[in-house]
């Protein structure tokens, strides 16, 4: 079995690079961070050129009729480049709302919340990159709640956990309970002043934000099931970055050890500096591994795909935290400093450890799933 990207993938990979290369360097990523508005507004329209928010629009939509594999693969692109542009969001809000209006959870002509654009322009103008779109998870599901009122409305309440590039976005994913149960609504924004409010956070490549919901009208896309599968979209494309950014941090630091001379020789000459970085190498390919075969898995409704997205968290997670502290204790003193772009991909990796939920609430996740299959009789593997 092959396990190696396709040629087209490669030719994908490479495009993204080169582009990336040309318009993402650390010096405008640190200008756009200064700016205060956390979004590179050129490079999203580049990116929206190369019709890579409509990765997965089939083709006859004007989409590149390409799947999550090809999602994880751009996603490791962008965050090798800490590029701040709101791709994982804006991709997993789109292909949720194009399976609720697939399915018929959603009416192609129902609005999204308060906004008078409907469902099917709001899958147009994402994949256009007209729109960018968030998700709103929280990792307790009853502190965001729905119910529906008099007339049969969704109404949203409560406030969800930091929302990455939530302050900027047209369309939100939400997870609420319903009478106890997970389910995935989304709104519009524009019209409902219901964007996050931008937040200071460590992490300056992206705006974050806490969305704070009174009673919010928002469209129903499906229930624990849906919920569940969007999540698991969401976990690839964060795991996709926490790969890119720890796989640069790796070059770096082997860069650094083979650079740096101290009692006359290079560092990456003793034994405790290269064992570190053997070790950054093992937990990079087990990332890879473990983030592609959860593309793979979801993509194809494999059913494995939520214990291999839970899974690919779990690794990435803890992966990334150690390749981010071992890159930081070889570089040394320089490695603390501002003016090194060692910190920016170390605060983005925090954050992304612990976005749609951390490696203990992954492996909780994957022991509830597991219980119910030894429960009904059903192995575990």
């Amino acid at each position: 079995m092959d396990f190696e990207l396709s040629e087209d993938q490669v030719a994908l990979r490479d495009a993204a690079a080169s582009l990336l290369d040309d318009a993402c360097s650390s010096t405008r990523v640190r200008e756009v961070a200064d700016s205060g508005r956390h979004r590179d507004d050129a490079l999203w329209a580049a990116m929206a050129e190369q019709g890579w928010p409509a990765v997965e629009r089939s083709d006859h939509e004007g989409g590149l009729g390409l799947g999550l594999v090809e999602v994880a693969v751009l996603g490791e692109q962008l965050g090798r480049h800490l590029a701040p542009v709101p791709f994982a969001g804006t991709v997993v809000a789109h292909g949720a709302i194009s399976s609720a209006l697939a399915s018929g959870a959603l009416d192609g002509e129902a609005s999204l919340g308060l906004g008078d654009v409907d469902g099917a322009e709001w899958t147009r103008r994402l994949s256009t990159g007209e729109a960018t779109g968030a998700v709103a998870w929280s990792r307790r599901a009853d502190v965001v709640r729905a119910r529906r009122d008099d007339v049969g409305t969704w109404r949203l309440t409560g406030r969800s956990d930091p929302v990455i590039d939530g302050p900027l976005a047209d369309v939100l994913l939400v997870f609420a309970e319903t009478e106890g149960v997970p389910a995935i609504f989304a709104l519009a924004t524009e019209d409902g002043g219901t964007r996050p409010r931008d937040e200071p956070a460590m992490d300056r490549t992206r705006s974050i934000g806490w969305l704070e919901l009174d009673d919010r009208p928002a469209r129903w896309l499906g229930d624990d099931r849906v919920a569940d599968a969007v999540l698991d979209r969401a976990l690839v494309a964060v795991c996709a970055e926490m790969l890119g950014a720890a796989d640069v941090v790796l070059a770096m630091t082997v860069q650094y050890a083979q650079d740096r001379v101290q009692f006359g020789r290079p560092i990456g000459g003793f034994q405790a500096v290269k064992h570190r970085c053997a070790d950054m190498l093992v937990d990079v390919e087990g990332m890879r591994s473990a983030a592609y075969y959860a593309a793979w898995a979801v993509g194809a409704r494999d059913p494995e795909a939520t214990v291999a997205a839970s899974a690919a968290k779990v690794w990435c997670s803890d992966a990334a935290r150690r390749v981010m502290a071992s890159g930081l204790q070889v570089h040394g003193g320089i490695g603390f400093t501002w003016e090194h772009d060692l910190h920016l991909f170390l605060k983005r990796s925090q954050l992304d450890q612990v976005t749609f939920g951390d490696a203990a609430h992954h492996r909780d996740r994957i022991a509830r799933i597991l219980r119910s299959r030894v429960e009904a009789g059903l192995p575990v593997l």
